[in-house]
């Protein structure tokens, strides 16, 4: 667990306000399917928001003393029921997942020739035009109250 500086800490604080927690803690306390999500989150982000069930502040604060203690990650912040805690990504760790590559459309010939001949795409594979709204008529002079 490392400590962090006041200023450091208050940057962190800054950057978790905005978060939604990823982790919830029930009644179940901190067991290893809690703990494996939290050391996951944590590889994934560096800072999570983690939410504690339960109305007891000491729990509260030994839950976030053993997930620093285990995970090696850094207490930010303990406010109400929300935990957030801090560990900086390993060097080795990708800076971002990998993502799967997408499915090629697959095209008729009919349409790959379109598509070759400078026709752009069937209608069926293009996203919908976003719709104008519809032009208020101007009323007439009678409403308007035309002197």
């Amino acid at each position: 667990m490392n400590e962090l500086s006041p200023a450091r800490r208050r940057e962190l604080k800054a950057l978790a306000h905005h978060l939604d927690p990823v982790v919830t803690i029930s009644d179940n306390g901190l067991s290893d399917a809690v703990l494996k999500e939290i050391e996951t989150a944590l590889r994934a982000h560096e800072l999570i928001k983690i939410r504690v069930v339960g109305d007891d502040r000491d729990l509260r604060q030994q839950y976030l003393g053993g997930i620093c203690e285990k995970t090696g990650a850094s207490p930010v912040q303990s406010i109400g029921k929300l935990l957030v805690v801090w560990r900086e990504r390993p060097a080795d760790a990708d800076a971002k997942p990998k993502r799967r590559a997408r499915k090629p459309i697959k095209l008729t010939k009919r349409a790959a020739q379109t598509v070759a001949e400078g026709g752009g795409l069937p209608k069926a594979l293009k996203r919908p035009a976003a719709r104008k709204p519809a032009a208020s008529k101007p009323a007439s002079g009678k409403a308007r109250g035309k002197r």
